[in-house]
């Protein structure tokens, strides 16, 4: 921390995203200084030694997943990412996940374990369940509510906001997870198009594609050894990033997960 300020990681990479009304978040944020860093050069920041830099890493990027020739190919993490990230979550170090991060290393069971949910792309197994390829949804409104009110990320938050996001079907571990925001939105298959045919170019298609009802969840905190990691399904494009409620989500959630390095909130929650 310096200046009073958050040193703030933004990871990206991986997946396209609009940059400057995406980053126009943080730097509307005063309380926070923020460097970005591109996977996969990122991942030499899963290191202990160098980490201890950083309050917190907020992670909008999607390692482990490469699209080539209409499919998705999931690819190991490297063993000393592995290490790093374990390490890491023994120290009590800070992480929040945005979005799209949600889908990454696919083939690492300790990073779905870690974040409490699994975004597949290709079929595959989350809590010893098998999966379909995920389901998403463009440009939707909905409704988020506030599911615990007593939690210091749901300052500002009052009751909750509306929101036109990006939705996501996919499983989420409700049993071992904290919710702090649920959506009024109707999370089932009908309502969501395949992300494997996506990949294939058929996106807006779920032509012999189903998926079992998903969670209502869409911003949680998830314990993960020493650290608590918060999980934010949101924030998908501009129309999300300039949204108050999200912007308060994101900056309270960053200062929540930094805690540990302070013994207490490093900055101020907004409207405390």
């Amino acid at each position: 921390m310096r200046d009073g300020k958050l040193d703030v990681l933004v990871i990206t990479g991986g997946h396209p995203f609009e940059s400057i009304p995406f980053f126009a978040m943080f730097d509307a944020d005063s309380g926070i200084e923020w460097v970005q860093a591109k996977q996969p050069a990122a991942q030499a920041f899963f290191n202990p030694r160098i980490a201890d830099v950083w309050d917190a890493y907020l992670l909008y990027d999607l390692p482990g997943v490469e699209f080539r020739d209409g499919r998705a190919i999931a690819t190991d993490p490297p063993p000393e990412v592995m290490r790093g990230f374990e390490e890491l979550a023994e120290n009590g170090h800070g992480f929040v996940v945005l979005h799209h991060a949600i889908a990454g290393w696919p083939t690492w069971t300790a990073w779905g374990e870690a974040i409490g949910a699994r975004f597949h792309y290709l079929p595959g197994f989350y809590g010893g369940r098998e999966y379909p390829d995920s389901g998403y949804r463009f440009d939707t409104w909905h409704r988020l509510t506030v599911a615990t009110p007593r939690h210091p990320i749901a300052i500002g938050l009052g009751e909750g906001f509306d929101i036109v996001d990006e939705l996501y079907l996919f499983p989420v571990d409700e049993h071992r997870v904290t919710a702090i925001l649920k959506s009024d939105y109707e999370f089932t298959d009908v309502n969501f198009s395949s992300a494997a045919l996506g990949v294939a170019g058929r996106r807006g298609r779920r032509d012999g594609w189903s998926h079992p009802p998903g969670s209502n969840f869409v911003a949680w905190s998830c314990q993960y050894r020493n650290s608590e990691i918060i999980v934010i399904q949101c924030g998908d494009g501009p129309s999300a990033y300039a949204n108050p409620g999200l912007r308060r989500l994101i900056g309270n959630s960053l200062r929540w997960v930094a805690r540990h390095r302070h013994g207490g909130p490093a900055v101020p929650y907004f409207w405390s």
